[in-house]
């Protein structure tokens, strides 16, 4: 007697749901077994690093929510190219290319105009610069239908690379490879802090793009072209629907969105760039994306499970004294379950009860 894997279908929301719970619980347990074999640590105190890494201070929960911002705003950048089945894999340099633009014009223009005027300019810049980054590829598969996967993914070691160049370019000190805080006695260029809170401005502005994004994607004329493209470009074609056109303008969407997130971090959070800024977001950004099934506002809790445990990973590596190799192997486990989820919600394994008669 074998067994087979068959298609589900109408799996209610409460079961979607619950899955997924009992993989994050499985994933937790799974973590702390590992935990205990390799360190002899206790299971209990692994959950309590976790919660304190994330919730230990108010600092680390402002921390928290800073970095479910600026995760979401990535994801929101590659909703739309994703939901019309244009794999974009290029987040993180439409992203990097779109802080170069901002911390060119905090280098260049910080002593030239006043702050409000440059913060202007800088998200522009970087929303204009991460959009032709995004367009290219766009364009050649619109035209000639590349590959956009492996397109969007080189695009990111150029990008990568442009960044490196200008960072070493404008080192301070000369040399040390390292730009250095820009702007630290002017704060030209940094984004203004409402209520003593560093990272509150982003959080609004992430929330809004947020509601503007699921608006847009339910009920605009916009959104809905997306969807048909995404379900079949020939349906979409015999309905008058120009899928070049779509295509070219989702991706200019797309990459203006990843600008914004690059204006971000080097305006409201880091205020300067190093190669590593976005650090990876462009790509967990796709799961967290692909895990709420394109729905912006389910991305805020999807963001929030995988911030949460990469910054209760963290902590059990610092208060075991391990490497960052340590909360990695944390993080594959939990995110290994989670993504195991979704195959049970959507498929399940049946036994093959036929019989065969000698």
């Amino acid at each position: 007697m074998g067994f087979h894997v068959i298609k589900r279908d109408g799996v209610p929301t409460w079961k979607k749901w619950l899955i997924r719970v009992v993989s994050v619980v499985l994933g937790l347990l799974v973590s702390s077994i590992v935990t205990l074999v390799l360190t002899g640590t206790n299971p209990l105190d692994v959950f309590s690093y976790m919660l304190k890494g994330a919730f230990g201070s108010e600092r680390r929960m402002w921390s928290l929510a800073q970095g479910i911002a600026i995760l979401l705003c990535v994801s929101l950048a590659v909703t739309p190219a994703f939901k019309m089945k244009f794999w974009n894999i290029g987040a993180e340099g439409q992203a990097l290319i779109g802080g170069l633009a901002s911390v060119t014009c905090m280098i260049f223009l910080g002593d030239k105009m006043p702050n409000w005027l440059l913060l202007i300019v800088m998200i522009f810049s970087s929303m204009a610069a991460s959009a032709i980054w995004a367009v290219v590829p766009a364009l050649f598969k619109a035209r000639w239908q590349t590959n956009e996967t492996l397109f969007t993914l080189m695009m990111n070691y150029i990008a990568i690379q442009l960044v490196s160049f200008f960072v070493y370019k404008w080192s301070n000190p000369i040399g040390s490879g390292k730009i250095g805080v820009v702007n630290p006695n002017t704060h030209s260029g940094w984004l203004p802090v409402i209520a003593d809170k560093s990272y509150l401005l982003n959080i609004i502005v992430v929330l809004i793009l947020t509601i503007v994004m699921y608006i847009y994607l339910k009920y605009s004329k916009h959104g809905y072209e997306i969807s048909v493209v995404g379900e079949s470009e020939n349906t979409a074609k015999y309905i008058g629907i120009n899928v070049r056109k779509v295509i070219v303008r989702t991706m200019i969407l797309s990459g203006a969105l990843c600008g914004i997130a690059g204006f971000l971090l080097v305006s409201g959070t880091d205020h300067t760039l190093t190669r590593d800024t976005i650090a990876g977001r462009g790509f967990t950004a796709i799961m967290v994306s692909w895990l709420a099934k394109f729905n912006p506002i389910t991305m805020i809790l999807t963001a929030f499970i995988l911030v949460f445990f990469q910054k209760g990973a963290t902590e059990i590596s610092t208060q075991m004294g391990l490497n960052d190799s340590f909360s990695e192997i944390i993080m594959g486990i939990v995110i290994f379950f989670i993504i195991g989820s979704e195959f049970f919600i959507n498929y399940k394994i049946k036994k093959n009860e036929k019989e065969v008669k000698e």
